[in-house]
């Protein structure tokens, strides 16, 4: 089994919250790694947005450039 930084039980209440009457767990599982991927590739980016600008610190307007140049 393997171990997700983001909790399956995260993943069935956001999909219930879009309005999913039942989720199981091969979409949890999907979803969780999906999003894991997802926040690594904006982390990364986030990380060189920082480090152009002089800080170590990653700040909420990196997070917020790098997602808006993944066109998401």
């Amino acid at each position: 089994m393997a171990r997700f930084i983001i909790s399956l039980s995260a993943m069935e209440k956001l999909l219930k919250k879009c309005g999913a009457p039942r989720v199981s767990e091969n979409a949890k599982q999907a979803l969780s790694e999906a999003l894991e991927e997802l926040g690594k590739k904006i982390g990364e980016r986030s990380i060189n947005f920082a480090n152009h600008s002089g800080r170590k610190t990653i700040k909420a307007k990196d997070i917020k450039l790098a997602l808006k140049e993944s066109n998401i």
